[in-house]
């Protein structure tokens, strides 16, 4: 039997997905399943690392349902990145929940290691700030936690790593790490590609305790176990879920922006070398014998932004979009900095707080709705304006679907946004990844296809309009570290 489909497993924050992928590019099955969090204190995000495993094998038992296992020619994995498990090497068995990328609890090392002049070093060695949202810093505080001695994770009876890691470890029984998901650690050099000693003697993290760094073709080895899929079915590719997404663009091509709009947002592109530039990070996107350098700025709160406030005011996510898509909303007056543990890029001010300004006794939830989409574009138009050789943007993620925020992003930023008909993009770019390792497409035929069927929304905003827009942004992103500062 022609063994002609890819499955992609797109593990997030929120939820994991399934995607099988046909000879021709076509999705002909998906299957998902939802993945919840918890907040056991101020600043803590966690999940069950068992049940994201389970999430994953349900995952994929729901998109092969009714369909024959046995023309899987291979799997992809597409993985939120910075979040860490920590387990039992022997058994595989989680000893902590996992903690999630959203997480500060490295926030006061992260000041410890500043005040000693440390921050400049580390992101020359890494391309990465010095921040809390990656992972060495998760890293130190579970082995404070669950080895203080660093005894067991010395010996190699603990092991630490992103969710990669944790998933092929479970499934394949191959302890390794794909490179793009390793440079998220702040633990790899970016110019060597392997651990660094001297950070792993800064953060705590023992070189023992970790997988070994493998290209983002691997080899990772084959599964066993997951059912339905027949054991020995070969993993063949794996990426961090923004980086699958670039590649899902064909995001190779220079001048192509992308950004994800998810929980948090990222935007990356790619870059001719590991310097870090401006307020952006550097990172490894992917690499299949050479690696392809990234230029990316990470946002904390977009998608989350809009969970958080239908919680808040007991509606759906949708029905707060639908409110503020309505072609007569504005804002009232109104702002919303979601400095939900802090700013990210191209702040990067772990410390500031979120901000509602400019409400009043008229302040209908409409307003609010619509300060809350506007503070994703807002957050994204910041970044665009801080990355080089921007052409072109293109879209991607669940709130890219709002037609509202599509157009909302090319005002504040006054570039052309591309969207994308497809929206499962992060196992997209994973499982085009495997198939060229199949000979299933070609690099020319993936660039094709992410220019075909893509809406496009160009600028209508004035010049005035879009400066009086974002001065008034920044203001309120001024108050918002202002009030961080003064917290301290």
């Amino acid at each position: 039997m022609r063994k002609a489909h890819v499955l992609a497993i797109d593990q997030g924050t929120s939820a994991t997905k399934a995607l099988l992928m046909d000879a021709a590019g076509e999705v002909v099955s998906l299957g998902s399943a939802p993945l919840l969090q918890s907040h056991p204190g101020p600043g803590l995000v966690e999940q069950d690392a068992l049940a994201l495993l389970g999430s994953v094998r349900t995952a994929v038992a729901d998109c092969l349902a009714g369909r024959d296992p046995r023309t899987v020619a291979g799997v992809a994995l597409s993985t939120q990145r910075e979040s860490v498990v920590m387990w039992e090497t022997a058994t595989g068995r989680p000893v902590a929940p996992l903690v999630s990328w959203q997480d500060q609890r490295g926030l006061q090392r992260a000041a410890e290691l500043h005040r000693a002049g440390m921050s400049e070093e580390i992101r020359c060695r890494t391309g990465l700030p010095l921040d809390p949202m990656f992972s060495a810093l998760k890293m130190g505080a579970l082995l404070d936690e669950h080895d203080p001695s660093r005894a067991r994770s010395r010996a190699g009876q603990l092991r630490l790593g992103t969710v990669d890691a944790f998933l092929l470890h479970a499934l394949t029984g191959n302890p390794v790490t794909e490179i793009g998901n390793a440079s998220r650690t702040q633990l790899m050099d970016i110019t060597t590609g392997d651990w660094h000693d001297e950070l792993l003697s800064l953060f705590n993290v023992p070189r023992a305790a970790l997988s070994d760094i493998v290209n983002s073709n691997g080899p990772f080895g084959d599964l066993k176990g997951l059912d339905p899929l027949a054991d020995g079915t070969p993993v063949l590719a794996v990426l961090g879920d923004s980086h699958a997404a670039l590649f899902a663009h064909a995001g190779w091509r220079a001048g192509v922006v992308k950004a994800t709009y998810g929980s948090g947002s990222s935007i990356m592109t790619v870059a001719g070398g590991p310097e870090p530039t401006g307020s952006v990070c550097s990172t490894i996107a992917w690499s299949t014998g050479q690696p392809t350098y990234a230029y990316e700025a990470n946002i904390r709160s977009s998608g989350r932004t809009l969970t958080w406030l239908a919680e808040l005011l007991g509606a759906s996510v949708d029905q707060l979009v639908e409110l503020a898509a309505d072609p007569a909303a504005d804002t009232g007056g109104v702002t919303l900095v979601p400095a939900f543990g802090g700013l990210g890029a191209p702040w990067w001010d772990a410390t500031a707080l979120p901000v509602l300004a400019g409400f009043d006794l008229g302040t209908k939830r409409c307003h609010v709705a619509r300060a809350a989409l506007e503070s994703v574009a807002l957050q994204v138009g910041d970044v665009l304006a801080a990355l080089p050789g921007l052409h072109h943007v293109v879209a991607d993620g669940g709130l890219s679907r709002s037609d509202a925020l599509m157009q909302l992003q090319a005002d504040i930023a006054n570039v052309s946004v591309a969207r994308t008909r497809h929206h499962q993009l992060s196992a997209a770019g994973a499982a085009h990844l495997a198939g060229l390792a199949l000979d299933l497409w070609t690099a020319a035929e993936l660039e094709r296809r992410a220019e075909e069927d893509q809406r496009v929304f160009t600028p209508i905003w004035d010049a005035p309009h879009r400066r009086t827009a974002v001065a008034r942004w920044h203001r309120h992103v001024a108050a918002a570290r202002d009030l961080g500062t003064r917290g301290k």
